[in-house]
C-alpha cells in the first residue's frame, strides 16, 4: 500500500541579491523577491517618465533562444531625452535575460504601464505559469500569505479578507509569482492584487510572462 503524499502548503521566500529568484523553481515555493534597492538613476527615470508619458501603455511580446533576447527590450522603451535613460533600458534586458535564462525560455509577454487606478483591485490569480513583478515608482503589489484566503472564494465580495492581512512588497523589488498554470501549481498560485493609488500619483509597473 503507497502513503499518501500530501502536497506542502505554498511558500515565500526573499532574498537580497538576484539568485534567491532561482528558489520559485522549488515545488513548494509561489513567490520569490529579490529584495533590491533601486539606484537613484532608475528612481529618477522612473519618475520622469510618469511625468512625461502619463498614459504609457506598453505591450509586446519577445523572442529568445533560451539563453538570452534576441533583440534588445530597451530599444523599445520611450524617454530617450530623460537622465537615466540608459541605465533604465540596460535593467530592463538585464531583468528579461534573468527571466529567459532562468526558464530557459523562448517567448515572453512584457508589459510596462503607468498606472493612476488599480489595474486588478480584487484578490486573483493569474494563469500564466510565472510572472515577473517589479514596481519602479509607486505603491507596489500586494499579496496574502496561504489560508488568508481560499482561492475558491475568489471574486465572492462575502469572502474578502480584511486589508490588514494584504502583504506588500515595495518598488523596486522584483518578484516571481507563480500562476496556475505552472505544472504542478495547480489551486496553489499567489493570489495578489494592484494596490491603491493616492489621488495625484501614479505608479510604473513592469510585468514579464513566461509564455513558451
Amino acid at each position: 500500500m503507497y502513503a499518501l503524499k500530501l502536497r506542502q502548503p505554498p511558500a515565500q521566500r526573499f532574498a537580497a541579491t538576484p539568485a534567491g529568484l532561482a528558489d520559485v523553481l522549488e515545488d513548494s515555493v509561489n513567490l520569490a523577491v529579490w529584495q533590491r534597492e533601486l539606484s537613484p538613476a532608475l528612481r529618477t527615470f522612473a519618475q520622469q517618465l510618469l511625468i512625461a508619458e502619463p498614459q504609457l501603455a506598453l505591450a509586446f511580446t519577445c523572442e529568445a533562444d533560451g539563453e538570452g533576447l534576441l533583440v534588445p527590450l530597451g530599444k523599445a522603451i520611450p524617454g530617450a531625452q530623460l537622465p537615466g535613460y540608459a541605465e533604465f533600458c540596460a535593467d530592463l534586458d538585464w531583468l528579461m535575460n534573468a527571466f529567459v535564462c532562468l526558464l530557459g525560455a523562448r517567448r515572453v509577454g512584457v508589459r510596462l504601464r503607468s498606472l493612476a487606478n488599480p489595474m486588478c483591485p480584487r484578490w486573483h490569480v493569474d494563469h500564466v505559469p510565472l510572472r515577473l513583478i517589479s514596481t519602479y515608482s509607486g505603491p507596489a503589489s500586494q499579496w496574502l500569505l496561504e489560508g488568508a484566503m481560499d482561492c475558491c472564494q475568489l471574486g465572492a465580495t462575502a469572502h474578502q479578507p480584511s486589508d490588514d492581512q494584504a502583504q506588500a512588497l515595495q518598488a523596486g523589488w522584483v518578484a516571481l509569482a507563480k500562476g496556475e498554470k505552472w505544472l504542478g501549481n495547480e489551486g496553489a498560485g499567489l493570489i495578489h492584487r494592484s494596490p491603491a493609488v493616492p489621488k495625484g500619483q501614479s505608479r510604473l509597473l513592469l510585468t514579464m510572462d513566461w509564455l513558451a
